[in-house]
């Protein structure tokens, strides 16, 4: 990769369609961590859904997280207020 092209990338994280993209593909993460949880309960097993419950949690705080950047950022979607 080339130097312009590194900065490209950087500028495409710290930009609103970067940001909503982050969000889109973390919030999809929850979907496995949903099958995870209901297959714990199925099977009983305390320690995967313990798992499944700190990942959902990391999976808020990392949405929650994201949301704040696009506040920075002034994005002014109604969705976001």
């Amino acid at each position: 990769m080339t130097v312009s092209a590194l900065t490209k990338a950087k500028g495409f994280k710290k930009s609103k369609t970067g940001t909503y993209l982050s969000i889109g593909t973390t919030a999809f993460g929850a979907i496995g961590v949903l099958k995870q949880a209901k297959k714990a309960r199925f099977e009983h097993d305390t320690l995967r859904l313990v798992d499944a419950v700190v990942s959902a949690a990391a999976i808020a705080t990392g949405i929650a997280l994201l949301y704040r950047e696009l506040k920075r950022l002034g994005d002014d979607d109604v969705l976001l207020g």
